[in-house]
């Protein structure tokens, strides 16, 4: 992906620059050139090939809220909520020497 948009940053700044020390060229047209052929093209590409990990990203996300919630619930829950009895149901008497 990156390829791609430094290949096309490169051909941008070259047509900027061409267009720049070009005796009919103006240095405003060579901003022009780069902002519309390069920057803004850039920018859309780049917005549209990264869809896919933002999407991945936001799912991997959502997982580990899930698993999150899911982990705070099982250890916020009643003591006999797995069903099997308790261990020591009422608390051993200490007995005094």
């Amino acid at each position: 992906m990156y390829l791609v948009l430094i290949a096309w940053f490169y051909v941008a700044l070259m047509m900027a620059v061409a267009e720049a020390v070009s005796p009919i060229g103006t240095v405003l047209g060579a901003v022009f050139t780069f902002l519309l052929y390069g920057l803004l093209p850039m920018l859309v590409v780049g917005y549209i090939m990264g869809t896919p990990a933002r999407r991945r990203a936001r799912q991997a996300q959502e997982l580990q809220a899930a698993q999150a919630l899911n982990t705070a619930s099982a250890s916020n829950a009643a003591p006999n909520a797995s069903g099997e009895a308790p261990r020591d149901a009422v608390a051993a008497e200490r007995k005094e020497a």
